[in-house]
């Protein structure tokens, strides 16, 4: 019997045609969590985004689920423990979103510092009426180049800032869970503790995963580090305490923001939209490129296959699962 897999997004066709070579698929378009509980004791596998939310409600009751594929890095949309206790094979996606992500990291950057944004919406609006409003009014643009950008994650993506960055003639300072060694040597990027790399760099860029030891790393202590700096978030919303962020613009303390992520999404009001000089903002798309999208996906249909052919994919998230249900087990292919 094919297996039957559920895909809960719209996922790039190539891709797609790959999984029906071996697979059932039925399309469930951003199910709710209640119409997912109802669905999804009829798969064997199912491929998530980001927007689509995984809880232990869910879980409790896919009774043939064998294997959650996440179309993307993070998984923290997964109940990962609910999946592991029922012996459920969660995946993800590695190392394909870094350079586009890393592209958007510093474009963001550059809009921040150079008000990029901020210009387009002041020329949209009517407000050129003379050079001088704008060489009177744009003095605090800065450039990129001769900065420190300090890094917090050094993975995949976080490289892949430093290179770019280091191009654009800055010293790169990083803090990780650990040292880097093969960045350290290609770009002379410097290793030193969290508070070090906030107090002594000029440009702050978060490319850390969500985790419970990551949530509000960024807070009201650390951005008083931050005084006269700029921050710029491309790992997750929760890194960031945003009502100590949005104090911190009000009160002049942080020059600037940019971020492609927010604590809640998606967001529709949000006090840092009064902040049209200081922030740059944008609707969590950083990865979101036609080559990244595709290569991901095929990426987690392969992962997704993998596991449905009893074998062990290197980006299993819960190696706990393979004592609880060897791979042997969940085999159909």
């Amino acid at each position: 019997m094919r297996p039957k897999v559920a895909v809960l997004f719209k996922m790039k066709s190539k891709p797609v045609e790959e999984l029906r070579k071996y697979a059932d698929v039925e399309f469930i378009l951003y199910p709710d969590v209640d119409e997912l509980k109802d669905r999804i004791g009829e798969f064997d596998g199912v491929i998530i985004s980001p927007l689509n939310r995984f809880p232990r409600e869910v879980i409790e009751g896919a009774e043939r689920l064998k294997v959650i594929s996440c179309h993307s890095a993070g998984y923290d949309h997964v109940d990962v423990k609910a999946a592991t206790e029922r012996g459920i094979y969660v995946t993800k996606v590695a190392g394909v979103l870094s350079e586009a992500v890393a592209e958007f990291a510093v474009g963001l950057t550059i809009a921040l510092l150079r008000k990029i944004a901020y210009s387009d919406r002041f020329i949209r609006a009517g407000k050129w009426d003379s050079h001088r409003t704008v060489w009177s009014g744009f003095r605090d643009i800065e450039t990129v180049y001769g900065k420190k950008v300090g890094i917090l994650g050094m993975g995949a993506i976080g490289k892949a800032i430093a290179r770019r960055m280091n191009a654009m003639g800055t010293e790169i300072l990083y803090w990780s869970r650990s040292q880097k060694p093969d960045i350290e040597k290609e770009v002379g990027a410097i290793y030193k503790p969290l508070d070090d790399v906030l107090r002594e760099s000029d440009i702050v860029i978060l490319a850390l995963p969500s985790t419970p030891e990551t949530y509000h790393v960024i807070n009201a202590e650390r951005l008083k580090l931050l005084e006269g700096k700029y921050l710029v978030n491309i790992g997750r919303g929760t890194l960031v305490d945003e009502k100590a962020l949005v104090k911190a613009i009000e009160e002049g303390k942080l020059k600037g923001y940019a971020s492609d992520v927010f604590e809640n999404e998606p967001v529709q009001e949000h006090a840092l939209f009064d902040y049209e000089w200081e922030t740059v903002l944008t609707p969590h798309y950083a990865g979101l490129s036609r080559e990244a999208m595709e290569d991901m996906g095929f990426q987690a249909v392969g992962n997704l296959l993998t596991v449905l052919r009893g074998e062990v994919p290197d980006t299993l998230v819960n190696h706990e699962v393979l004592g609880i249900r060897p791979p042997e087990k969940v085999k159909m292919l």
